[in-house]
Parts: C-alpha cells; sequence; structure tokens
C-alpha cells in the first residue's frame, strides 16, 4: 500500500460552469500543473467565485496546500468573502499561499512607507484620513514636482495617479493635471479641491493613499523581479506607459505599454538588483514587516522603476510596488521554481508538525 501524493489546489476566479470545466491542462496555470505533478504532487483547480464559496470551502479543507491566484479588485469583485475562507482553511493546518495576512503586510501599497528606509525606498508620505489627506496635500507641495498618489489595495492601474501643478486660475482654486495609470487613461484638468474628494472613497474600510514623488525615468522602463520565498526566480522588462503624459493636440490617445520582455533570474544586466533582492532588500523587508521566510509567498514579483544614478554613474532602483494576490504571467522558469519551493515548504511543515 502506497500513500496518495499530496494534494495542491490551484485558486483562481471564474464562474459554475468554469469550475466545472476546468482540468489541469485547460488554463493559463497549465505549467504550474505539470511541475506540480514532476515533483509527486497530485495538483487540482479550484475555481472559486462568492456563490461557490461553500463548495470551495470544503474542497479546500480536504488538499494539503493551497496556491491562490485572486485580484484584489476584479470587474467590481473583491476578496472580502475569499480572504476569511482561505484563513479559515489555514487555521485548519492547511498551507496557504499567498496567506491574507502577509498579502497585508506586503501585497498593499503601505509596504513603499513602511519600508522606505530600505535602500529600495524614496521619499514616501502616508495618509490615512481625508482630513489629513486634504491638510497636507497643497499646492506648495505640488509646486516642487509632479506627484504619485496610490490606493492602499488595487490593480491594473486601478487608483494610481500622476499629479501635477497646473496653475491657479483667477478667482482661486488650485489647477492640477491628473493622469489614472488604468489602461486607455487620459490626462484630465480638474481643481485640487474637487480631486482632493474624489479620493475620499480611498479611505473607506481602513484605507489609505501612498503618496511619492513622480520619477522621471519611468519612460526607460519598469523591471519586474519575479521572487519565490526569498530567491530570485526571473525578470520581467517592460516600457510600461501608464502615468506617461500623452502627445497633446490631434491624435494623443492613450499610449500602449509595450510587451514585457522574460528574463532568467541569471540575465546578466539584473544581477545588481538580483543581489540587492535577495541577500539585503528582501531580508530587510521581512525583518521590518515582521514576517517569517516560511509565511513569503510562493510566487510574488517586486515591480521597480530606475531611480537617479548613482556618484558612480550606476542605476539605482525604486520600488513601485510589490504583488502578491495573482502573480502572472511568469517566466518560463518560475513554475518548476513554485514546485521545488512548495516541496520545500511541505517538508518542512511535517518536520515541524
Amino acid at each position: 500500500m502506497t500513500n496518495s501524493p499530496p494534494r495542491i489546489a490551484i485558486v483562481w476566479r471564474g464562474d459554475r460552469d468554469a469550475r466545472c470545466a476546468a482540468t489541469p491542462q485547460n488554463n493559463r496555470f497549465h505549467r504550474i500543473f505539470e511541475e506540480l505533478a514532476a515533483v509527486g504532487f497530485a495538483p487540482e483547480p479550484a475555481v472559486f467565485d462568492e456563490e461557490l464559496a461553500d463548495e470551495v470551502l470544503e474542497q479546500l479543507l480536504a488538499v494539503d496546500a493551497v496556491l491562490v491566484w485572486v485580484n484584489p479588485l476584479d470587474d467590481g469583485k473583491t476578496r472580502e468573502i475569499l480572504d476569511p475562507l482561505l484563513r479559515q482553511v489555514a487555521k485548519a493546518g492547511r498551507f496557504v499561499s499567498a496567506h491574507p495576512d502577509v498579502i497585508l503586510k506586503m501585497g498593499v501599497k503601505e509596504v513603499l512607507y513602511e519600508t522606505r528606509h530600505i535602500g529600495w525606498g524614496v521619499d514616501t508620505r502616508l495618509y490615512r484620513t481625508g482630513a489629513d489627506f486634504r491638510q497636507t496635500f497643497v499646492p506648495t507641495f505640488l509646486a516642487a514636482g509632479p506627484r504619485v498618489l496610490k490606493q492602499n489595495r488595487g490593480n491594473g492601474g486601478q487608483g494610481i495617479w500622476k499629479v501635477e501643478f497646473t496653475g491657479a486660475p483667477r478667482g482661486g482654486g488650485t489647477l492640477i493635471s491628473v493622469l489614472e495609470a488604468k489602461s486607455s487613461s487620459v490626462p484630465e484638468t480638474i481643481d485640487l479641491s474637487d480631486f482632493i474628494s474624489r479620493c475620499d472613497t480611498y479611505f473607506t474600510e481602513g484605507g489609505c493613499i501612498i503618496d511619492q514623488p513622480f520619477q522621471s525615468r519611468l519612460p526607460e522602463g519598469m523591471i519586474r523581479c519575479y521572487m519565490s520565498g526569498s530567491r530570485v526566480v526571473g525578470f520581467g522588462q517592460q516600457l510600461v506607459k501608464a502615468l506617461v503624459t500623452p502627445p497633446s493636440g490631434p491624435g494623443g490617445e492613450p499610449l500602449q505599454p509595450g510587451p514585457r520582455m522574460m528574463h532568467p533570474a541569471s540575465a546578466e544586466p539584473f544581477q545588481t538588483l538580483r543581489t540587492r533582492m535577495e541577500s539585503e532588500w528582501t531580508p530587510e523587508m521581512m525583518s521590518t514587516l515582521g514576517i517569517e521566510a516560511a509565511s513569503l509567498p510562493i510566487i510574488w514579483d517586486a515591480d521597480f522603476l530606475y531611480g537617479p544614478p548613482d556618484t558612480a554613474g550606476n542605476d539605482t532602483y525604486v520600488l513601485c510596488e510589490i504583488n502578491v494576490s495573482s502573480v502572472f504571467a511568469i517566466p518560463d522558469e518560475a513554475p518548476a521554481e513554485i514546485a521545488r519551493a512548495m516541496a520545500s515548504r511541505l517538508e518542512q511543515s511535517s518536520k515541524s508538525a
């Protein structure tokens, strides 16, 4: 008699039809299914929707581990039901990645403020209430240069704004130009007071706003550093167009991003960043946020913009976001690293049990 292989549920969002039709082969995570099976696991789909919560909970309580790919915001749906469900599964002794409590520490924009002292940080401010935001975010502050405002939880550029001072028209008020990072956005001129009122919703349910200086090298592209636990497993490089002001006049359509070019962890141009992530910045983040190695997500990424060159002319890197909830697409090497990390985590769990 042989022991059954450990069951690993892979969770993503879909409706009942998608749940009924899902197999390890017919979805975008098929490479992850393949690599998990190759190291001796029995991976299975676990398509989630709020209407299916009881059914999904029953399934997850019957497996050994859970890997989750669900965005915080998706066509108006949130993780309000999913996160308590995952906490219940974890409390029952199942390994869950990423755990909702870990997401709240490192997968929100507030991490930019909490880790601003780390080498990836810049002048970062935090507004916890609308009153604080209205009192502090004043025209004289904007006169020093454009700022980028970010709501605490979101994805796809929602609630991320480039804000620039335009002028003070006759009759009072302060005109600003705002550009949201989500796809197809175009600049809008608006009174500062009206824009601040528009942001009131970002403070609901314990939300906040993070405020950073705009990075002038943004048009040079963004580097996405893919991590499995504390190991770099690849890089993605992309000429992003979010927050890049399109040309004015006729034909000033929203700019479209270039393709994301994937690179292995060994790619030479990124070795300085790799070393800093593995030996300095990730350990410092863990210490600051109180995250143990065993709780780091199986897959996560850190997005960097180029900062000003240092005194020797070398590139510096500015963290603009950490993604934890639903990291995909991923480099070709990442599925095998996910499987390796899962095997290691479950082995550690069995030894400590």
